[in-house]
């Protein structure tokens, strides 16, 4: 018989419960994972231009604060896409059609933007209501091959990103109120459509981010907290058993394409929309059929997040404030594709950075955590003498 005291403390928040929980092992991953991979671009640095290794290296690492509005504003769409990439994981699905939903979502965004005659005041919300609705459609087909043909939706949302990237360009190009063939792009939005600005000097950050991050919470609640979230992961851990269970795994699986469309779709739209530092300019798109590498971003945020909500929206965060910070590198004579160097060790790390950890894990509790000359840990000495208290006491 233990007594309360015991009971609650056991029941209690302790430290062994918070380093052998699921997310601070995460977490622990992502942080080892981060750390190689910046070590690992150093190196790089230092054999690419070593008379200027420091200097390129604090650009990266000190870079983004001085550029923090730039920062969320380049984090949005890479957020949304994945929040997509993520929640796809989440139900055993790989979403790698994120671009072509960003895609169709951007140009759904456009057309509402020029083709729809609103008032000021509705006109942004609808456009971005219409780019979640163009991801929606591209996820949607993907979702129907996969749940009643199963059709490998890497081999058709792959598909799907040249389709769109082609029809989209296709669209505007033919299309003489959207597109200014002078300038090979398409023409300014008109000012009713963009997005509020968050009023930060120079830079393009906009109403956008909040709600991207109001998006990755409600998520995170559906995900953790909800039937609906769980019947989504349980078909993602075994489709097989949660069928036997009673739960639909076809519509579940049509569901999270769909929804995973539309969160690539707003991050289009977000994209696109956003107000531009320079008056009377605006977001363009250039049709000249390259994939949005947005999309691809996206598929790093959700690995190096965990494909989880919250997580990624912290890892969305950080590839955009090192990119930034990337980008000054050239003052100094890197190229800016040493950034995209350090970004994919990183995710190359965090592919197997939970099993080093594990093995730091198991380093600290044999031989920093134990007391010197014994076996039993502090925590289980603890417990046996109060144990012993407890009974003297009933004896007593």
């Amino acid at each position: 018989m233990q007594s309360k005291k015991s009971s609650s403390r056991n029941k209690g928040i302790t430290l062994k419960n918070i380093t052998e929980s699921k997310g601070f092992t995460a977490f622990t991953s992502v942080l080892l994972a981060i750390f190689l991979g910046l070590i690992f671009g150093f190196i790089v640095m230092a054999f690419a231009g070593p008379q200027n290794v420091f200097k390129g290296f604090s650009y990266i690492l000190l870079g983004g604060f001085g550029r923090f509005g730039d920062v969320l504003y380049f984090a949005t769409p890479i957020l949304m896409t994945g929040l997509s990439v993520g929640l796809a994981f989440r139900m055993g699905l790989f979403n790698i059609g994120a671009s072509g939903q960003y895609t169709m979502g951007m140009f759904f965004a456009l057309y509402v933007g020029f083709m729809w005659d609103l008032p000021p005041e509705i006109h942004w919300i609808a456009a971005i209501i219409a780019g979640m609705v163009g991801g929606m459609l591209w996820g949607f087909i993907p979702g129907i091959f996969k749940a009643f043909l199963n059709v490998n939706e890497v081999i058709t949302t792959i598909m799907f990103n040249y389709i769109g990237m082609y029809l989209v360009d296709m669209l505007i190009q033919g299309n003489l109120v959207l597109y200014l063939s002078s300038n090979a792009r398409t023409n300014y939005l008109p000012r009713t459509v963009q997005l509020p600005s968050l009023g930060i000097m120079g830079s393009n950050v906009n109403v956008g981010i909040i709600m991207a991050v109001i998006i990755g919470i409600i998520l995170f609640i559906v995900l953790e907290k909800t039937t609906f979230g769980y019947e989504l992961k349980a078909t993602g851990f075994n489709k097989h058993a949660s069928n036997y269970a009673g739960m639909k795994g076809k519509t579940n699986i049509i569901l999270t394409m769909v929804i995973a469309g539309g969160l690539a779709g707003l991050g289009g739209a977000f994209a696109i929309l956003a107000p531009s530092a320079i008056a009377g300019s605006s977001m363009t798109y250039e049709p000249i059929n390259i994939i949005a590498v947005n999309g691809f971003n996206g598929i790093a945020v959700a690995l190096l997040g965990s494909a989880n909500p919250i997580g990624i929206i912290f890892s969305a965060t950080f590839i955009s404030f090192i990119q930034r910070g990337g980008t000054l590198a050239n003052l100094v004579g890197y190229k800016p594709e040493i950034i995209d160097v350090v970004i994919a060790v990183i995710i190359y790390f965090s592919a197997f950075a939970m099993i080093m950890n594990s093995g730091i894990g198991r380093f600290i509790k044999k031989y920093i955590i134990k007391k010197p000359h014994t076996n039993i840990l502090l925590e289980d000495l603890e417990a046996v003498e109060e144990e012993i208290e407890v009974q003297n006491k009933e004896a007593e």
